[in-house]
C-alpha cells in the first residue's frame, strides 16, 4: 500500500547552508577578493620562480656539455669513451626535456590543463573463523568486508579522476565483486562533479557521491586501515556506506586556522540509504497477520512504500571541521556530522543521526619517507530514528495489521590506533563498540549490543601494493553474546594513478 509524506515541519536546513547559499549568489565581499588577490599574487610569484629554476637548470646542463666536448676535442675517437658518449646523450635528452616542460609550463598560465587519473585497484581477501558462513554474515556485515571462510574478492575498482576544464574536475568510481554465489556484480560507486572555481572560497559539489558524513563514510576500502569497516558505519549506513544522488555545497572560512562547513541534499531511497527511506531489501521481513511475511524496517515495524512529494522526503546533511596544527610534527583535526531525512515506516516516520569524530596524527619533519608515525582516530554516532504508527492490510486477507509509534535509539563508537614503527610496517589496534536500546531485529536493522577487538599489523612493498594480517574477536548479542575468534589476511594491488585523497 502506497502512502506519501506530508511534512508540516520545516525542512532542516542549518545557517550554515543558508549562508553558502546568500555568498554564492551575492557580491563576493572584500576580504574575499582581498584573499583571491593576494592568491593570485602568490601564484605569479611562484610561477616566476618557478621559470627561473628552470631556466638556471637548463644552462647547468649545457654547460656541463660544453665541458665535455671540450675534454674530447682533438682526441682521436679510439680515445673517447662510450662513457662520455652516453653521458652527453643523457644530458641532451634531459635539455630537450626541460624545453618541452618550459613550453608547457608557459602555455598552462593563466589557465587549467585538462588530465586524466585512471586507476584498477583490486582488493582480496583470504581467511578462516570459528564462525559458519551464516554467522559471518552477520559479524562481518560491511559490504566490502570478507565474509566467508576462504577467498574473498573484497573489491576491484576502477575509477577516472581528472579536471574537466577550468572550472570543474570529475571523479568516477566503478566497483566490480563477485557475491558467493560466485556471480560477479558491477556497482557505480560514484559519479559526480565538483567545481574548482567559485568565488568567496565556495565550492558545489553534484552527482552521486558517498555523503560526508565523519572519517569513514566518505572514503573507499583501499585507503582503510584495516581489512573490515567500523561496526558503528555497518550499524548507520549500511554495507555500502551512505551514499545517494545529489548536491552538497561547502565555504572555506577566512579563518587562521583551517575550518570548512559543508551542507547537502540526497536522495532518502534506496538500498544505501538504510537508516532513511531505504527499500524492501534493507531489514529482514515481519510476518504479517496471516502469517505471510511482508518487508520489514525498523525495529519489526513494516515497510511502508513511499515516494518523494517534495523537499521533505529528501535527506539533509551537515558538516563542519577544522583542523589546527599542535606542533611542526602533529596535527588535530575535528568534526561535527548531522543527517536529517524520512525514514520508510510511515508519513511521520523520520530519522536523525548526529555524530563527532577527530584524528590526530605526529610525523617528525626528519622522517624516513613518512615513517615512523602515529595516527589516532575516534568516531561516535548517535542515531534516533521514529517509526510511525500504522493501521491496514498489508499482506491482503482482509485483515488490519496495526503498528504503534515507536522511538529507537542507538550509538556506536571506534578508536583506532596506527604506529607507523619502521619504514614500510604499520602496526594497528581498533576497539569497536555498537548498542540499542531494543532486541535485535536481525540484518542490517539490528540495534543490538556488540563489540570487536581488532590488532593488524600492514607491509606496504610499495605505495602500489600491500599485505595486511589481521585478527577479529566478535562478541554480539543477537548470537547469544558468543565469542567468535576470525584471522584475515588481504593484498592489494593498485594500477595506475589514482587522485590524492582528502587529508
Amino acid at each position: 500500500m502506497a502512502t506519501t509524506h506530508k511534512r508540516g515541519r520545516r525542512t532542516p536546513i542549518s545557517a550554515c547552508f543558508a549562508a553558502a547559499l546568500i555568498l554564492l549568489f551575492a557580491r563576493t565581499p572584500s576580504f574575499a577578493q582581498n584573499t583571491s588577490e593576494e592568491r593570485i599574487k602568490k601564484l605569479e610569484s611562484e610561477f616566476e620562480n618557478y621559470k627561473k629554476e628552470r631556466d638556471s637548470e637548463r644552462s647547468e646542463f649545457q654547460k656541463q656539455i660544453a665541458e665535455l666536448k671540450q675534454q674530447i676535442a682533438g682526441r682521436a675517437p679510439s680515445d673517447v669513451s662510450q662513457s662520455v658518449d652516453d653521458a652527453i646523450a643523457e644530458l641532451a635528452i634531459r635539455v630537450n626535456s626541460l624545453a618541452d616542460r618550459q613550453k608547457t609550463s608557459d602555455a598552462a598560465k593563466g589557465q587549467r590543463l585538462a588530465y586524466i587519473d585512471i586507476s584498477f585497484d583490486v582488493l582480496t581477501a583470504v581467511g578462516g573463523s570459528k564462525a559458519t558462513d551464516n554467522q559471518l554474515d552477520i559479524l562481518q556485515a560491511g559490504g566490502h568486508d570478507p565474509n566467508r571462510r576462504g577467498f574473498t574478492l573484497e573489491q576491484a575498482e576502477l575509477s577516472f579522476q581528472g579536471a574537466v576544464d577550468p572550472y570543474f574536475r570529475g571523479d568516477s568510481h566503478m566497483v566490480l565483486a563477485t557475491n558467493k554465489a560466485g556471480e560477479t556484480e558491477v556497482e557505480l560507486e560514484e559519479a559526480f562533479l565538483t567545481t574548482t572555481s567559485l568565488p568567496g572560497n565556495l565550492q558545489f559539489k553534484f552527482g552521486q557521491y558517498l555523503t560526508e558524513f565523519g572519517r569513514v563514510n566518505p572514503t573507499h576500502p583501499h585507503t582503510w586501515d584495516f581489512v573490515d569497516q567500523p561496526l558503528v558505519n555497518n550499524r548507520m549506513f549500511g554495507g555500502d556506506g551512505l551514499r545517494a544522488p545529489g548536491a552538497r555545497i561547502s565555504w572555506l572560512a577566512p579563518t587562521p586556522f583551517y575550518l570548512e562547513l559543508t551542507s547537502g541534499i540526497q536522495n532518502a531511497r534506496g538500498e544505501t540509504v538504510t537508516s532513511f527511506m531505504g527499500n524492501d531489501s534493507v531489514f529482514d521481513p515481519v510476518k504479517g497477520s496471516s502469517g505471510a511475511m511482508i518487508p520489514g524496517s525498523f525495529g519489526g515495524h513494516p515497510f511502508i512504500k513511499d515516494q518523494v512529494s517534495g523537499f521533505g522526503n529528501m535527506l539533509y546533511s551537515e558538516r563542519a571541521e577544522a583542523s589546527f596544527d599542535l606542533s611542526d610534527a602533529s596535527t588535530l583535526l575535528a568534526g561535527l556530522s548531522g543527517l536529517f531525512g524520512p525514514n520508510s515506516t510511515g508519513n511521520k516516520g523520520e530519522t536523525e543521526i548526529w555524530g563527532v569524530d577527530w584524528f590526530y596524527k605526529w610525523k617528525p619533519l626528519n622522517n624516513d619517507q613518512g615513517w615512523p608515525f602515529v595516527r589516532v582516530t575516534n568516531e561516535v554516532i548517535w542515531r534516533n530514528a521514529h517509526a510511525a504508527a500504522w493501521n491496514g492490510d498489508l499482506d491482503g486477507d482482509g485483515i488490519a495489521e496495526s503498528f504503534g509509534a515507536q522511538n529507537f535509539k542507538d550509538w556506536g563508537t571506534y578508536l583506532q590506533f596506527l604506529w607507523g614503527f619502521s619504514r614500510p610496517w604499520v602496526a594497528g589496534f581498533r576497539v569497536d563498540y555498537v548498542d540499542g536500546n531494543g532486541a535485535s531485529t536481525g540484518g542490517d536493522g539490528a540495534i543490538d549490543r556488540r563489540y570487536r577487538l581488532t590488532p593488524d599489523i600492514t607491509y606496504y612493498p610499495t605505495e602500489f601494493s600491500k599485505i595486511r594480517l589481521q585478527v577479529n574477536y566478535d562478541k554480539v548479542q543477537q548470537l547469544d553474546d558468543r565469542g567468535f575468534l576470525s584471522v584475515w589476511l588481504q593484498f592489494e594491488i593498485l594500477f595506475g594513478a589514482h587522485g590524492a585523497h582528502k587529508f
